[in-house]
């Protein structure tokens, strides 16, 4: 049995051709199952086709979702500083349960690390906004610059003052 992608280029791949290609493709980075399936779209299988990959790549461990979840909070928040708020969206897109989200918070974010993140983006906008001379629109800006980042009002505005002081 082989499928062709919905591309219509020449390309025939056999079932265990697709299934190594899916291995790969979660060896290289961890993969949820939206992005598995969404992969699997560009190849024309039938449900039985889709579901028999599903279960080989769960057996295997090339696809857990726990672990996925887990180590994209822990490369967002260390290498992007990125924030609850856009991490629980991100994951939100990828149909993780709101259960998994919570326990990855609790596990992979520090909160002095988290914090000690905010106030270096807080500082780091503040300073490449040098030129800004009114302080009420530096703020604003910095303001709508850590929450596209994701982080809560709360501590949002508690990182200002204490960049205000400084």
């Amino acid at each position: 049995m082989s499928f062709t992608p919905k591309d219509n280029s020449k390309k025939i791949y056999t079932i265990d051709e697709i299934k190594d290609k899916m291995a790969k493709y979660c060896l290289y980075q961890d993969r949820c199952h939206w992005e598995v399936e969404k992969k699997l779209r560009e190849f024309d299988l039938i449900p039985e086709a889709k579901d028999e990959i599903l279960y080989k790549l769960i057996h295997y461990g090339f696809l857990n979702e726990e672990r996925f979840v887990h180590s994209f909070v822990r490369g967002k928040v260390n290498q992007k500083l990125w924030g609850r708020n856009r991490l629980r969206q991100e994951l939100k897109i990828r149909q993780i349960d709101g259960k998994l989200i919570n326990k990855a918070f609790k596990e992979e974010i520090d909160p002095e690390k988290y914090w000690n993140n905010l106030v270096r983006l807080a500082q780091k906008k503040h300073d490449a906004l040098y030129s800004e001379r009114e302080s009420f629109k530096k703020m604003n800006k910095i303001k709508a610059y850590l929450a596209y980042k994701g982080y809560e009002f709360d501590l949002i505005n508690e990182a200002i003052q204490v960049i205000e002081k400084d």
